[in-house]
């Protein structure tokens, strides 16, 4: 039995090889409703989803996403569930720096990468990967829940 969430392996995972966004959303959502709306997975899910909008154009929303993932974030140890939190809040930092300057349109889009720090979670990650199909990031519908499968379903019947 794994300490760790399935998942949280799959965000991380879903972050770090995929670089798909909308798919970190999607996973750490459930998993932040499951746990009572803890701060700490609405936070690292803030930082894909202001990972996600800040990729497509959208940098006031990326900006506000990702400032407030810091708000939420800033308060939680240097290492947690077993990631370095302390690198990928400081380089979320840069982010919403460079995202309020002035000239804003010639900031640069950088994929962030999310460190393992524990050993027992890198096993298990890498475990999944081999399960888990990659994704191609920028995915702009969902591929689960309530939505998708009533789209598939319409879709089955020939309706859409």
């Amino acid at each position: 039995m794994s300490i760790y969430e399935p998942l949280y392996i799959d965000y991380l995972i879903y972050f770090n090889r995929d670089q798909d966004y909308f798919e970190c959303h999607e996973v750490l959502e459930e998993l932040w409703l499951e746990r009572n709306r803890n701060s700490l997975y609405k936070g690292l899910l803030q930082i894909a989803v202001g990972l996600y909008h800040f990729r497509n154009g959208n940098l006031r929303g990326g900006t506000m996403m990702l400032q407030s993932s810091l708000d939420l974030l800033e308060p939680y140890p240097a290492t947690i569930l077993g990631i370095d939190l302390g690198t990928l809040v400081r380089d979320v930092q840069e982010i919403v720096k460079e995202l309020s300057l002035s000239d804003v349109q010639s900031v640069t889009y950088r994929d962030l990468s999310i460190r393992i720090v524990d050993e027992v979670l890198e096993q298990e990650i890498s475990r999944r990967s081999l399960e888990l199909k990659p994704n191609i990031p920028q995915r702009r519908s969902p591929t689960r829940g309530r939505i998708y499968e009533e789209k598939m379903k319409a879709m089955d019947q020939g309706k859409i």
